[in-house]
């Protein structure tokens, strides 16, 4: 059985076709594409502020609505149940939880199609949730980042169904909104986030107080032009913002590497660590790096460049065997081998 979720509303939507993690769907004249949900999604176009679960099997479909957010979608991860204490399951099945985050201040935990718990906190729309939960053993904690320029910590621990003393801390330092937030890949404890100035900051979430504003940031970095998205592998970050891709060492916050270099605005970014490969979206094309390559000085090229596309690759993904791209611009859904992009 396939699951996935989109946010629009079924008697506007025309499913086209699916093709492994990627579908696409009209809402009126606009053009929406979604990614499958079993990763994660962090795509900031969502158009309605109901989501609509498809489970789809040979059989037909099933149409769930879960519409108890009262604004724009702005977030939704997916994380599994048995890093939490909050439901009561069997600790061998791999069921996950839906978290989304919205304009009407809130964060919203699903499961068995309804909302489980609800967290306020965020004195402004809820911007982006954490790729990952944070920290080790049961007592995982989700990160959120707002218009507020807070960064905030939930316990995913906390009962009652609204949430109550679920808000562990509050991070300041940002002065501009929270774009995105990443959990680093060689300490659990360790959040980077990046804001819309391009301002990134790493901190130590195991030292965050709940009583005191005193930061817990271990260091920060600007990286130039406006942010697109990060990727952590092990103790290093890649930030893509304007037209190249910066590689951060989150052991000692400073930019150490050009990754990726690309002529004109840079798109989506996807990476993919076990091959130490990365692609990034173009104006009508996709290219391949390999960043095993690009340690020298020198200006770093791309072991391939995928053509085919009639405007901006804006939408990507990226896994052991594929690289599937797609633009806004036209119908195409272009498949390459991960390995030579080819």
């Amino acid at each position: 059985m396939w699951c996935f979720f989109c946010a629009v509303s079924p008697p506007c939507a025309q499913w086209l076709g699916v093709l492994g993690k990627i579908m696409y769907l009209f809402y009126s004249n606009l053009f929406v594409l979604a990614y499958f949900l079993f990763d994660d999604f962090n795509q900031p176009f969502l158009v309605d502020k109901n989501v609509w679960t498809f489970y789809v099997d040979h059989t037909g479909s099933l149409l769930v609505s879960l519409n108890d957010h009262k604004a724009r979608i702005t977030c939704m991860r997916l994380f599994p149940l048995n890093e939490t204490s909050l439901f009561r399951i069997d600790p061998q099945k791999t069921n996950n939880f839906l978290v989304m985050s919205s304009c009407d201040h809130s964060i919203r935990l699903w499961w068995k199609g309804s909302c489980q718990r609800c967290f306020r906190g965020h004195s402004g729309l809820v911007s982006t949730l954490s790729d990952k939960l944070l920290g080790d053993g049961p007592g995982k904690v989700l990160a959120s980042g707002g218009e507020d320029s807070t960064v905030r910590l939930w316990s995913l621990s906390s009962s009652g169904k609204h949430g109550q003393r679920a808000l562990k801390s509050t991070l300041y330092g940002h002065v501009k909104p929270i774009k995105l937030i990443y959990v680093a890949g060689h300490k659990t404890s360790l959040l980077t986030t990046i804001s819309t100035d391009s301002m990134v900051r790493v901190w130590d979430t195991m030292i965050a107080s709940s009583t005191s504003r005193s930061s817990c940031c271990m260091g920060s970095t600007s990286i130039p032009g406006a942010p697109v998205n990060m990727k952590c592998h092990e103790s290093l970050l890649y930030a893509a913002a304007g037209s190249s891709i910066v590689e951060i060492d989150l052991r000692t916050v400073q930019k150490v590497n050009i990754a990726a270099v690309h002529q004109s605005k840079l798109y989506p970014l996807e990476a993919l660590a076990s091959k130490s490969l990365i692609c990034t979206g173009g104006i009508s094309s996709a290219m391949l790096w390999d960043i095993r390559r690009n340690q020298e000085p020198l200006k770093p090229e791309p072991i391939a460049k995928m053509d085919g596309h009639d405007g901006p690759v804006s939408y990507l993904h990226m896994d052991p065997c594929k690289i599937v791209t797609t633009s806004p611009k036209d119908s195409y859904i272009n498949v390459w081998d991960v390995d030579t992009g080819t």
